[in-house]
């Protein structure tokens, strides 16, 4: 037996503060394992002794005639320790925790931690395992084949009610808690060997270790099971913690985006979405484009869901004339043969329409997807003697979906009725909502991306430059990573003369004061400097101002049809290092956008994420301005996000503004701050 198989599969269980009271945690734990006693022993432990549940119940687990694989506790949080150092010191492998308020969990850890004993929560709502008719949680549950592993025990009920009520079951449930000692990602790891699980589902509101967790992720992927993750928050303490804009402007939801683009997981909003897109998943075959094709009974309906998919960035395929004309062979004259089809009654003339119009398009390989949309699954409930016709197709239309391999989804105005029921069985999923079976449809397709390659991270040794406060030090550390600078140089604090500098470097010029992290907001930067006197006079007056610190003086860059683009990197605190590409310069916190990924990235992904930018056509040639350097610009991106990854004395990195033009890149700011620094407040 494994380190988690107890959890999975364990020949003895024992439930320790049982009862015959249905109001109380021992009551569920006690019924459920007793209703696997055929497949395991089950043993009762109540300080009271007698019977619980028509069977004896012993005082203590040192009392038990054997030493169970895995003892599940529902006591109070006082009494909790001792238990655990009773079951520790009697050799038990797993340990399942219900209780919640305990004061010192931490205490409990450490008996854990120095056993060999595992312990599930505590504050949890308990497991249940399908195949080995494992059940020690509140509730009930309807096997099936997602597996749920949930942070919060109550949404993850949730989930396993919802994925019952759409006839999908569920294979595995397990309530995390606490984590004290058996973390998520270990759970999940565990779930590419569960045969019965095809699906999962996973809530986290806290991410722990990331890369344990993304290699979990990644197990499951190659083991062909995909994942639906949820969760809550877009980490505002981590947003207001950050010292670059980029740091303030980027959440912990596009960290978590990022972590399931890389290892082939999605997010989902909420449960709803995350059962509706199980339900097509599990019933469908893969939806391997963005195209749709929508079948609908009313022209208000089809309109709807038009409008809809759009909205979620599906593409409505335009049928070409010969199509149209195969449409119109088989419904009325007056029905509408572009998408969406509008049946305009014929299936109320000829139910079979339903099933062949379908047909139709799923010849002709213009569509990844079709949907039914209207009145269909309501006929046999508002005409019984409908029924076994509208069964028949329903049957129909499931057998076109697996022969295709095509998928097929029906939004229904009914609900229950016979006929969902035989589509679902059939095979196709199916909704009382269009907007719910249109973003399910969206977000199955994002299955079918390939994952983000993870480039593991080189030495820090390859870099000569250690970090230093302010921009000459930030521009030399990143210079020695391979990011363009233009000509400069370093005015030492209490220099009297500038002049200098216009010896040596090309009018005009920029003065900078080097310690400011951001210099325009303190009017700590002049432009266009073209003589000698014009650089004298900026420095007396910035001295004057702001106070006789290092200054740099730079080239200015005049190559025409720049944009300016933010690059960027930060460590998030459970995923890691991650790199940021957006639009730049004084309002870049306006525009917010911008496009993140784990770091580091490969050449490839930093090309992608420049394609996502919502400004991709000031890069590419806006209005006749010619195309910038794109693959110089990604090239910067990956330097950035290599040397964010290499180096763990870097906290933050910030390049603002990132001037790019057809002839290449010049950083003109820079910012970088160490890991040690970032909880001391920034120079005035």
């Amino acid at each position: 037996m494994t380190t988690l198989d107890v959890f999975r599969a364990p020949e003895s269980v024992a439930v320790v503060g049982a009862t015959d009271n249905p109001a109380k945690w021992g009551h569920w734990l006690a019924r459920g394992a007793v209703a696997g006693a055929h497949r395991r022993h089950v043993h009762l432990v109540n300080a009271r002794g007698g019977e619980v549940l028509g069977r004896r119940s012993h005082p203590s687990l040192d009392t038990l005639p054997e030493v169970p694989d895995l003892v599940a506790f529902a006591v109070p949080a006082s009494v909790l320790a001792g238990g655990v150092r009773d079951a520790v010191a009697l050799g038990v492998p797993g340990l399942l925790a219900i209780t919640a308020g305990i004061e010192d969990e931490a205490a409990i850890g450490d008996v854990i931690a120095a056993s060999g004993t595992r312990m599930l929560g505590p504050n949890c709502l308990g497991l249940y395992d399908a195949s080995s008719e494992l059940e020690l949680a509140w509730g009930r549950f309807t096997p099936g084949a997602l597996a749920v592993v949930s942070q919060s025990g109550q949404l993850g009920l949730e989930i396993a009610g919802m994925a019952a009520d759409a006839g999908i079951g569920v294979s595995r449930f397990v309530s995390v808690g606490s984590q004290l000692d058996v973390s998520a990602a270990e759970l999940l790891a565990d779930l590419a060997h569960h045969e019965t699980t095809r699906i999962v589902a996973v809530y986290l509101e806290s991410f722990g270790d990331g890369e344990r967790l993304l290699d979990a992720l990644d197990h499951l992927r190659e083991a062909g099971k995909p994942v639906l993750l949820l969760t809550v928050g877009a980490s505002k303490a981590a947003r207001q913690a950050a010292r670059s804009h980029t740091g303030s402007m980027t959440s912990g939801i596009d960290v978590v985006d990022a972590a399931c683009r890389t290892v082939g997981a999605v997010r989902v909003d909420t449960p709803a979405q995350l059962i509706d897109t199980a339900q097509l998943l599990m019933r469908c075959a893969p939806v391997r484009g963005c195209r749709i094709a929508i079948v609908a009974d009313s022209g208000g309906q089809g309109a709807v869901a038009a409008d809809t998919a759009s909205r979620l960035g599906l593409t409505v395929a335009e049928f070409p004339p010969e199509v149209q004309e195969r449409l119109a062979a088989r419904l009325p004259s007056h029905a509408a043969v572009a998408n969406p089809v509008d049946l305009a009654g014929a299936g109320e003339e000829d139910i079979s329409t339903y099933a062949s119009t379908p047909a139709v398009l799923a010849d002709t390989c213009l569509t990844d997807a079709i949907v039914l949309s209207g009145y269909f699954g309501s006929y046999g409930r508002d005409i019984p003697e409908h029924q076994a016709a509208e069964s028949e197709v329903a049957r129909a239309i499931g057998s076109l979906a697996a022969e295709r391999a095509l998928p097929i989804v029906v939004h229904s105005m009914a609900e229950h009725t016979d006929t969902v029921s035989e589509l679902r069985s059939a095979g196709v999923p199916t909704f009382t909502d269009v907007e719910a079976a249109l973003r399910a449809v969206e977000t199955a397709h994002r299955f079918t991306q390939a994952p983000r390659p993870r480039i593991r991270h080189a030495s820090a040794a390859k870099y000569r430059v250690a970090p230093g406060a302010g921009y000459w030090a930030a521009r030399g550390l990143l210079a020695d990573a391979g990011v363009p600078f233009p000509a400069a140089l370093h005015i030492a604090p209490g220099s009297p003369d500038p002049r200098a500098a216009m010896r040596s470097l090309s009018a005009p010029l920029v003065l900078k004061a080097d310690w400011l992290e951001h210099k325009t907001e303190h009017g700590g930067v002049a432009t266009g400097l073209h003589d000698a006197d014009a650089l004298g006079a900026a420095y007396d007056d910035m001295v004057a101002r702001l106070g006789s610190h290092g200054y740099v003086v730079e080239e200015m860059d005049r190559r025409a049809d720049v944009v300016e683009v933010i690059v960027a990197a930060r460590r998030d605190p459970s995923f890691g290092p991650v790199v940021v590409v957006g639009a730049g310069g004084v309002q870049a916190e306006l525009t917010q956008d911008l496009a993140l990924e784990l770091a580091p990235c490969s050449h490839d992904t930093a090309r992608e994420m420049i394609r996502r930018l919502r400004s991709w056509p000031l890069l590419s040639g806006w209005r006749g301005s010619r195309p910038v350097d794109v693959d110089a610009l990604a090239a910067v991106v990956v330097a950035v996000s290599q040397l964010i990854a290499d180096r763990g004395d870097l906290g933050e990195i910030e390049l603002n503004p990132v001037r790019v033009s057809p002839e290449g890149v010049l950083a003109v700011d820079a910012l970088v701050i160490a890991t040690a620094a970032l909880d001391s407040p920034p120079r005035p």
